[in-house]
């Protein structure tokens, strides 16, 4: 049998210490190698890569899903419903600006799922989602 394959992501920061502060302290992601121009970070299993470059942090443009404006750029994972609400909980108590508050999108219909979505200190919008039901991440 052969391992499910680790998705790799590369994004831009503005300042690395501020990533470190949000993707290892409020999000929890373990840190792994580094350089001055860049870390890498275990988020939820895969490797994701903070690199300095601050002339590439800008504001996304966005579609309509659902009656919500979502970033067209962005990332996160599917967690379970209860790591999702953890998660939710403690954004809030945080002080997390969320652009697109923690709720049930598609209710009723196939593809029900909880969502939230927030900017990181250089402006990349991440996406934390959960299925009720996780046959239903790919259902048409």
């Amino acid at each position: 049998m052969t391992a499910t394959p680790l998705f790799h992501l590369a994004f831009p920061v503005r300042d690395i210490a501020e990533a470190r502060r949000f993707y290892g302290g409020l999000l929890g992601c373990s840190e792994g190698r580094s350089a001055p121009d860049w870390v890498d970070f275990d988020f939820y299993g895969h490797q994701v890569v903070a690199h300095l470059a601050p002339a590439e942090c800008a504001s996304a443009a966005t579609n309509a899903v659902d009656g919500d404006a979502v970033p067209v750029r962005h990332f996160g994972v599917i967690l379970s419903m209860p790591q999702w609400q953890a998660l939710a909980d403690k954004l809030a108590a945080a002080g997390t600006r969320f652009i697109i508050e923690p709720h049930i999108r598609f209710q009723g219909q196939v593809g029900e799922q909880a969502t939230m979505f927030f900017l990181d200190p250089s402006g990349n919008a991440l996406e934390f989602k959960a299925f009720a039901d996780m046959s239903q991440v790919f259902a048409k």
